[in-house]
């Protein structure tokens, strides 16, 4: 970085609760519907319409927090945020501001190799806004549209600390807040969906320096990766602009991924632009000691009980688990293929080597695997009995992937079973020995990178299929 200049970034975190229900009305919040099609007196925001406060919202959000580490106050408070826009007919969002739901949190992270705690500033509740469908730009008439069907639906805010010094540190930060929201089943995190969005706010000031430069904030970061690319060309501009002489003016500006570059969008506001007051038509929200309590011993088991858990139950490695509940979905595919091969250390191998790097280069989640958990755990107990090789299971691995069959349905089409009969192989070792008088004497004179050839040979000649370990004993014994 130039001149020494360290980058200081805060994240705000948008996160949607899987409710069956809006925050403050009984519509749908489902994504996908027909435009316009979820909608109500109350999520449109007609005149004399009252807003109800969701339970299962508040629930969630307190789920969230607590996971977060953060203190839930046991009174919070609704309040108007005013501001204009097409797709928020009320003109104004009802939001928490200075009565939060939870406070004073904390999530730990590891970049590089180091552990650093961010600090979490906030976890409030709110409504969403409607959004804005723009068609014909810029090479014909614009038109533009707007569905309602987001407006009211119930989102929490996560607000850290200016604690993240680098893009990466960004992405490792965001990464973990989305792990525990899946694991606690309180959203789905789906970025495509809108159901997890995030807005950076940078700045930087010079080394040994205590305060803060003036923060832009960067929206339209639709993905983890863009986040990244995004922050390191906010700090190179910000970095740049000042040490030409140039000023940071305070404002919101959006990432263009085709440009690979950030632009202003509007000014800034501040709080007071917003002119926040107390909520009339919602009481304030009381959190008893017993609910508080309630909610904790329904939550279900977070990244780092589950990561101390397969180490103490399967005998994992710590880097091993830690890859594997790096999603709680891998994690559960991983603990079912375990249980029904009733070999974990294999399944995990199997699973983070063999099975990623196709889901990799397929595009593919692990939700989205062609190979079921039990259609692994069979291969994995075909390699464990040695009835197929390490190098034949990894053949068929790609071919159950790319059919959806199960191990023994390709290994009986292919003929693929691992030879394991020491007679068997025997016969084939003196076959090839016989068959190549000259590699023999070359390997009785001293020659022994010979051996590999012979291995190679009695490979070829039972198709793959000698177990290589009988294949190399035998060798010796007959070439000995």
């Amino acid at each position: 970085m130039l001149s020494g200049a360290t980058p200081s970034d805060f994240a705000e975190v948008h996160v949607q609760l899987l409710t069956k229900s809006k925050i403050f009305c009984s519509c749908s919040p489902r994504f996908g519907d027909p435009p316009n099609s979820n909608t109500c007196p109350v999520c449109l925001g007609l005149p004399g319409a009252l807003p109800v406060l969701n339970r299962d919202a508040v629930t969630m959000a307190m789920k969230a927090a607590q996971a977060l580490n953060c203190a839930i106050n046991p009174r919070s408070r609704f309040a108007r945020k005013n501001y204009f826009y097409p797709d928020l007919p009320k003109g104004y969002q009802i939001s928490q501001y200075d009565e939060p739901l939870a406070k004073s949190g904390w999530v730990d992270i590891k970049v590089e190799g180091t552990h650093k705690r961010i600090g979490i500033t906030r976890v409030h509740l709110e409504e969403d806004a409607g959004k804005s469908l723009h068609e014909g730009f810029p090479d014909s008439e614009e038109k533009s549209y707007i569905d309602l069907n987001r407006s009211g639906v119930p989102l929490i805010e996560i607000v850290s600390e200016p604690d993240l010094r680098s893009p990466a540190e960004a992405y490792d930060y965001l990464t973990r807040v989305k792990t525990i929201m899946q694991y606690l089943e309180v959203s789905n995190c789906n970025m495509e969906e809108g159901s997890l969005r995030c807005d950076a706010n940078v700045s930087v000031r010079r080394q040994g320096t205590t305060t803060f430069g003036t923060k832009t904030e960067v929206k339209n970061l639709n993905s983890f990766k863009f986040l990244q690319k995004a922050l390191a060309y906010e700090i190179d501009r910000q970095i740049k602009l000042i040490e030409s002489g140039g000023e940071v003016l305070q404002e919101t500006r959006l990432w263009d991924s085709r440009e690979q570059r950030t632009y202003g969008m509007r000014t800034k506001e501040f709080a007071h632009d917003y002119r926040y007051f107390p909520e009339p038509d919602l009481l304030p929200l009381v959190v008893s000691e017993k609910w508080k309590e309630e909610v904790r011993l329904s939550m279900l088991e977070l990244p780092d009980a589950r990561k101390q858990r397969l180490v103490g139950e399967y005998a994992l490695a710590d880097h091993d688990a830690s890859e594997l509940t790096s999603s709680k979905f891998l994690a559960s595919y991983f603990e079912d293929a375990a249980k029904a091969s009733g070999e974990p250390k294999l399944a995990a191998n199997w699973i983070l080597s063999e099975l990623l790097y196709l889901l990799k280069e397929s595009n593919k989640g692990i939700t989205d695997s062609p190979v079921t958990a039990g259609n692994l755990a069979d291969l994995v107990r075909l390699v464990a009995s040695g009835t197929i090789s390490g190098k034949m299971g990894k053949d068929i691995l790609a071919e159950m992937f790319s059919t959806g069959k199960r191990a023994g349905e390709v290994m009986a089409e292919k003929g693929l079973a691992q030879i394991s009969d020491p007679e068997k192989i025997a016969t084939v070792v003196r076959e090839v020995i016989a068959a190549n008088p000259n590699q023999v004497e070359q390997y009785r004179k001293g020659k022994t990178a010979t051996f590999g050839w012979f291995v190679g040979q009695v490979m070829k000649a039972t198709r793959g299929q000698a177990n290589p370990q009988l294949v190399q004993e035998l060798l010796k014994k007959e070439l000995g």
